[in-house]
C-alpha cells in the first residue's frame, strides 16, 4: 500500500512546476519570446533612426532641424529597458530549478547592459541643447565635444554588448544543457554570442567588426523568439529528466532515512 503510493507521488504530475516548469505555460514563453523580438525590433528602429542623423557630415549644424528624429531614436533606444529587464526577470523562474545561478549572472548581465545602453542615450540627448552652440564662435568647441559624446556613446554601446553577451553565454548553455528548445539552436546561440563577445571587445579597442560579428546573435535572438511564440519550451524535455532524476532523489531519500 505505501509502495504503492510512493509510487503515484514519484511518478504522477502532483507539482504544477514539474508539469509545466515555466508556470502559467505556453503563455509564459510565449512573452519571453515576444521580449526578444520586441527588443530587437525597438533598439533596432532606435539605433537605425539615431544613427541616420550622428553618421552625417558635420551632423551638429543640421541636428536642429534633425532633432526630432534623434529624441524618437533615443526614447525607442530608452523603451528597449523594460524589455530587456523583462527578459532577465522572465528567464529567472526558468531557470531557478536547475541554475538558479545561471538565472542570477543573466539578471545581473541584463541590468548592466541596459544602465550602460541608458548611458549612452543620454550622452546622445545632451547633442540637442549642443547643437545650438554651433551658430555661435564656439563652433569648434562644440563640434569637439559633440564627436566626445558619440565616442562615448559608443563605448557605453559596446561594454553593454559585451556584458550581455556574457551573460547570454551562460544563458545559451543553460538552453542546451535542459534540452528545454532544439540543441542546434542552443548551440548556435552559445557560439553566436562567443563571437558577439569578441566584436565587442574588438570594437573598445579600435578594431571595428563589432556590427558584422554581432550578425549570429541578432539572428538567433529572433529564431529563438519566433520558436518560443510559435512552440513555446518542449516542457516534454524537462518532465523526461525529471522522471530520470527521481529514482536517484528516492535512492538518496531512503539511504539518508536509513
Amino acid at each position: 500500500m505505501t509502495s504503492t503510493v510512493q509510487r503515484r507521488d514519484s511518478t504522477g504530475p502532483t507539482n504544477p512546476s514539474i508539469e509545466d516548469p515555466q508556470g502559467p505555460g505556453k503563455r509564459y514563453s510565449r512573452i519571453f519570446g515576444a521580449l526578444f523580438i520586441g527588443g530587437f525590433l525597438v533598439y533596432g528602429i532606435g539605433f537605425g533612426l539615431v544613427s541616420s542623423v550622428t553618421t552625417a557630415p558635420d551632423f551638429l549644424s543640421a541636428l536642429a532641424a534633425n532633432s526630432t528624429v534623434l529624441v524618437v531614436g533615443a526614447f525607442l533606444m530608452l523603451l528597449n529597458t523594460a524589455l530587456d529587464i523583462g527578459k532577465g526577470v522572465l528567464f529567472f523562474p526558468i531557470a531557478e530549478r536547475r541554475g538558479k545561478r545561471t538565472g542570477l549572472v543573466y539578471l545581473a548581465a541584463i541590468t548592466a547592459q541596459v544602465v550602460l545602453l541608458d548611458l549612452g542615450v543620454l550622452f546622445l540627448l545632451m547633442l540637442v541643447p549642443l547643437s545650438q552652440l554651433v551658430t555661435t564662435a564656439t563652433d569648434s568647441s562644440a563640434t569637439g565635444l559633440g564627436s566626445l559624446l558619440t565616442q562615448a556613446n559608443t563605448l557605453a554601446y559596446e561594454l553593454g554588448q559585451g556584458t550581455l553577451a556574457f551573460g547570454a553565454l551562460f544563458m545559451t548553455w543553460f538552453l542546451f544543457r535542459t534540452r528545454i528548445v532544439p540543441r542546434t539552436l542552443a548551440l548556435w546561440g552559445v557560439v553566436g554570442y562567443a563571437i558577439h563577445l569578441t566584436g565587442a571587445i574588438a570594437e573598445i579597442f579600435g578594431i571595428h567588426i563589432s556590427l558584422l560579428l554581432s550578425i549570429p546573435a541578432g539572428l538567433f535572438e529572433v529564431a529563438f523568439g519566433v520558436l518560443l511564440i510559435a512552440k513555446g519550451f518542449d516542457t516534454v524535455a524537462v518532465r523526461r529528466r525529471d522522471a530520470l532524476d527521481a529514482p536517484q532523489s528516492n535512492s538518496t531519500s531512503l539511504a539518508t532515512a536509513g
